[in-house]
């Protein structure tokens, strides 16, 4: 089969495959066509489609191709110059767009959304929004850096001292953790809120301080925030208002494909804002969360705060966007290819496929049957009976009294052998089983009392001891007393053990760190 790229219209900077996602299209088996000049605005030349070995066509060709895959829904001319049983791959927004599968049915076209990917752990390498929201993110804190007029890190100088930029991030999604890591980078304070507490261990991982609304709601079964009640509403917007006047840059994240974004700053939190701060509307493109944003604009208020409420952040970087984009498309085809023969499989089984299904050769498909991202609370396992809790109980009194007889056991056997030692000893070499004998409680008690997190560092000094004691059993290896030279011989052992063993432990764990 053969997939096409078109142009994409003006004032869209993205192409729907970058020269990388052709040679992966070719390894599933396809057959690839470009429209000439369509990469040129993401700094793709015809030149590197063609080495990646793809054909450079016009666009009549193109929209006679088996496969469509564009960024942004067609115009009508090109709908009705696609031919009946050709699929389109786009995002078709079909949320936002009622009506829309009634007017491609009668086409006879399949029309997969690719911004209609479900939320499920599957599908999250064709997941358009997320892969444009991760480069909004970033682009969001750059668009604010350039209209702000300080640095973000705090520096001291001769001349005196530059405090840090505070930002402050609404809703920590995709966008708005990119958004926290970027601004932390750059060497801001970052603080972040969002209606779901669980989120809060991400927020600070990024480098953030999370601010936990009054009160939260969690996700829904959809995978995105739920919505908040009245009352829940005014208090976070209290809470946004109050860190707003806090800060000099916040970012709104707040954005739900297919519904108008909710208002996080009304005119009186903006009003409280102090002069010269910045507002990054990351939800323009359905509304907006600021009372005063313009879509598509960069706006200033009365007290000097400048709102950017451009809708489409990710389109400032072009290039990057367009590889992400192409590659969720190219993750969504190996799916639907299973042979990688060059034949495009529509699995309507596939709760992916069916999840973007618009229409399919005729047939309405929209909206898709609803999918529950939440996971099911395990089930909390009996706990034992109370036979069991009294047989463990009976098994562990057992082995204890055993753990007692053998230590017994143990201990005699060593008096015996340490009156046995007193009995073949001279009588001038006796003393020294008293310094033994003091030596070992001494060191038991100094072992035994330190924490078990610093005995590898004893064993630097085990090491040493050990040494001592392998010179004077080697100095005394000769004598002619059997007893003494046989015990020198069992001390070179063992100091030796010791010593290596010792080496070896500590070289293993500071290979751990390493890289």
């Amino acid at each position: 089969m053969r997939i096409a790229v078109p142009r994409e219209r003006e004032g869209q900077p993205l192409v729907a495959a970058a020269p990388q996602t052709v040679e992966l299209l070719i390894r599933l088996g396809y057959e690839v066509l470009v429209e000439r000049g369509a990469g040129l605005r993401a700094s793709f030349p015809d030149s590197l489609y063609e080495d990646a070995g793809a054909s450079l066509v016009d666009a009549h060709s193109v929209w006679a191709s088996d496969v469509v895959i564009a960024v942004d829904t067609p115009n009508e001319e090109q709908l009705a110059a696609m031919r009946p049983g050709a699929t389109l791959i786009a995002r078709l927004a079909p949320q936002q767009t009622p009506g829309l599968a009634e007017s491609l049915a009668p086409l006879g076209i399949t029309a997969l959304a690719m911004d209609a990917v479900p939320r499920i752990s599957r599908a999250q390498a064709m997941d358009v929004l997320s892969s444009q929201a991760n480069i909004a993110g970033y682009r969001a804190v750059v668009e604010a850096a350039n209209r702000f007029g300080r640095v973000f890190t705090g520096q001291v100088t001769a001349a005196g001292k530059m405090p840090p930029a505070r930002v402050y991030v609404i809703g920590a999604g995709v966008a708005g953790l990119a958004a926290i890591g970027t601004a932390n980078s750059m060497g801001a304070l970052v603080s972040a809120t969002d209606v779901r507490p669980e989120v809060a261990e991400q927020v600070e991982s990024m480098g953030a301080s999370f601010v936990p609304l009054p009160t939260s709601q969690g996700k829904s079964e959809d995978g995105y925030a739920k919505a908040l009640s009245a009352e829940e509403a005014a208090a976070a917007n209290a809470l946004y208002a109050e860190q707003a006047a806090k800060s000099d840059i916040v970012i709104t994240t707040a954005n739900i494909p297919g519904r108008t974004a909710p208002i996080l700053l009304d005119e009186d939190a903006i009003a409280g804002m102090a002069p010269g701060s910045i507002i990054v509307d990351m939800a323009a493109v359905n509304g907006g969360n600021c009372a005063l944003t313009v879509p598509g604009e960069v706006v200033t208020t009365a007290n000097s705060v400048t709102i950017i409420g451009y809708v489409d952040l990710a389109g400032h970087l072009p290039t990057q966007a367009s590889g992400l984009y192409g590659r969720n498309i190219a993750n969504l085809l190996e799916l639907m290819t299973p042979g990688r023969d060059g034949e495009l499989v529509v699995d309507l089984d596939d709760e992916i496929v069916r999840g973007i299904a618009v229409s399919v050769e005729g047939s309405i498909m929209w909206p898709p049957p609803p999918i529950r991202v939440s996971a099911a609370p395990a089930k909390v396992a009996s706990g034992p009976s109370e036979q069991e809790l009294a047989e463990e109980a009976a098994r562990r009194a057992a082995k204890e009294k055993r753990a007692k007889r053998t230590g017994l056991i143990g201990l005699i056997l060593a008096i015996a052998v340490f009156i046995a030692l007193i009995l073949v000893t001279p009588a001038a070499a006796t003393g020294h089983y008293i310094v033994l004998i003091l030596a070992v409680i001494l060191g038991f008690y100094v072992i035994s009392n330190v924490t078990p997190a610093l005995h590898t560092p004893l064993m630097s000094v085990t090491n040493a001891i050990s040494g001592i004691i392998l010179i004077g059993a080697i100095s005394q290896i000769g004598d002619p007393h059997p007893l003494i030279a046989g015990t020198s011989f069992v001390a070179i052992v063992l100091a030796s053990v010791n010593i290596f063993g010792g080496f070896a432990v500590t070289h293993r764990m500071l290979a751990m760190f390493r890289k």
